[in-house]
């Protein structure tokens, strides 16, 4: 087993760290087994634990180990079955750029300032140490193939994007044809929009998976793989499904009928229901003024993109497999947010609602005896800085504001005190949004320009607003404190400078 009890209970690593004097330890620098003072620590037989990090792009939780029906994810939830399945995990910010960037700097957005999809972290961060630099600075081989932070999609697809350059030792940067030669045939039913942001789609007859950008990521990381096996390594594969536009092979496409499915209800009085500003990501509402029949092909689409990605995901965990990696390697696979398929009339992410604002999260180690488990503890995706930190011994730097979740990989149904906080931007205005198990709370413009209150255990689907309901007055000033010990006050985004590409990207 890689699980070593320690004697000592119910003490934060870091904060032990700290209580023992050893602030002055260089960033991210492994203490010995006998410091570490977490309930357990993983190692395997005195050997440093690789980290596959896996990442894909605006998928939401529309997967078998989830318990969707219709998807077909059987690789997706391979992970799932050897690790730990996070159903309630919240982005800090629906959109790429603001999520990436606070998960890999373990920063909440109104730290980073990413509010865009320009601005970059380390303009006025300039020594933020990241999630990967913490494995440089311990001697593991560090890299990335595709998408890790933020890349216009398909827009920047072969270049390096909006990266941190000094995140990685290597870097890769996979085009396929749905780059090259395949975006002038898909079917593009909001042609006035860019078409990372379209309902385009399109099933490519004719090429193959190795063919695809995504294959040709999974490739290059099981080339990476093979290189570094023997030395510690954090590899990152960066996947570009299920964004838009959903072009994948027509054996994706063929997997899915649409007899099958249906969109969420709604009618002419659903904005009635909510804020103004909490259904303003999707304009012309409802689907980008498209039609329901139209719709429908973009939902089917969506699916087939999430099982495309899901077989190159396959090929990873196979790679790990037959190079005899998988019993001394962690895989973590995350989405950057989640994403509507048109509940109250929306589409794509930049809500808070809970559709957009949770995303999947997997966290497999091996031989851990919860695995297969499904945790339902609200939990946050810039809790993975410091989990990782635990897993391998490392220490993260002082400022990271996440929580380690090694107590709810050990047992999924642990206490757990933490809320999920979430926000996005409306222009000048603010949307911020708390999570507990129980409830979702909203204020838009700090309350000003309204405020949502919705009952998750009772109102899954959040179609019932109890903010101006007087019977639940208490709880709304009881999540008003709690927002607000987040987001005490206004905080402006970042303005890129003209040369950030050349700066800190390329």
């Amino acid at each position: 087993m890689y699980f070593h009890k320690m004697n000592m209970k119910n003490i934060d690593r870091r904060n032990f760290i700290r209580q023992a004097g050893l602030r002055s330890l260089p960033v991210g620098i492994m203490i010995p087994l006998a410091l570490t003072v977490t309930a357990s620590t993983i190692h395997a037989q005195g050997k440093k634990m690789n980290v596959l990090f896996i990442a894909v792009d605006d998928m939401n939780n529309d997967l078998g180990c989830y318990g969707h029906p219709l998807v077909k994810s059987p690789n997706i939830d391979r992970i799932a079955s050897k690790g730990i399945a996070f159903a309630n995990s919240y982005c800090q910010f629906p959109l790429s750029s603001p999520s990436r960037s606070s998960l890999l700097t373990g920063l909440r957005p109104d730290k980073t300032r990413v509010f865009d999809l320009k601005y970059h972290f380390r303009q006025d961060m300039p020594d933020v140490v990241t999630l990967p630099q913490m494995f440089i600075n311990n001697g593991y081989f560090v890299a990335r193939v595709g998408k890790m932070y933020h890349y216009g999609n398909p827009g920047d697809i072969g270049t390096n994007g909006l990266d941190d350059r000094a995140s990685w030792m290597e870097r890769i940067n996979p085009s396929g044809l749905d780059k090259s030669s395949l975006e002038l045939d898909v079917i593009n039913y909001t042609p006035k929009k860019g078409l990372g942001s379209a309902m385009a789609y399109l099933s490519d007859k004719k090429g193959k998976d190795d063919e695809h950008t995504d294959g040709k990521v999974a490739t290059e990381t099981i080339k990476l793989l093979e290189k570094h096996k023997d030395k510690p390594f954090f590899i990152a594969a960066g996947f570009y499904k299920p964004h838009t536009p959903w072009i994948t092979p027509s054996k994706y496409f063929d997997m899915y009928n649409p007899d099958d499915m249906s969109l969420p209800e709604i009618s002419a009085e659903t904005p009635n229901d909510y804020p103004e500003l909490a259904l303003a990501s999707t304009k012309p509402w409802p689907y980008f003024g498209i039609t329901t029949g139209q719709a429908m092909e973009c939902k089917l689409a969506y699916f087939a993109a999430i099982s495309f990605v899901d077989a190159q995901i396959g090929r990873l965990l196979d790679a790990l497999d037959s190079l005899g990696l998988s019993d001394n390697t962690i895989v973590v696979f995350w989405s950057d947010h989640g994403y509507h398929l048109g509940e109250h009339g929306l589409w794509f992410k930049q809500s808070c609602f809970e559709e957009s604002a949770k995303s999947p999260l997997i966290i497999s180690v091996p031989e851990v005896k919860s695995a297969g488990k499904i945790c339902n503890r609200t939990v946050e995706l810039i809790d993975i800085y410091p989990t990782l930190a635990e897993l391998t011994g490392l220490i993260p730097p002082d400022n990271i504001q996440g929580y380690s979740l090694f107590p709810l990989l050990k047992n999924p149904e642990a206490a757990w005190k933490h809320p999920a906080f979430t926000q996005v931007q409306r222009g000048n205005t603010p949307g911020h949004s708390v999570r507990t198990e129980e409830w979702r709370y909203t204020e838009w413009g700090f309350g000003k320009m309204g405020v949502e209150l919705y009952n998750e255990k009772a109102d899954q689907h959040e179609l019932h607003n109890l903010a101006a309901n007087s019977k639940y007055a208490d709880v709304v000033q009881q999540m008003k404190a709690l927002l607000h010990e987040d987001h005490p006050e206004n905080v402006t985004g970042g303005n890129a400078v003209a040369d950030t590409k050349e700066k800190y990207c390329n």
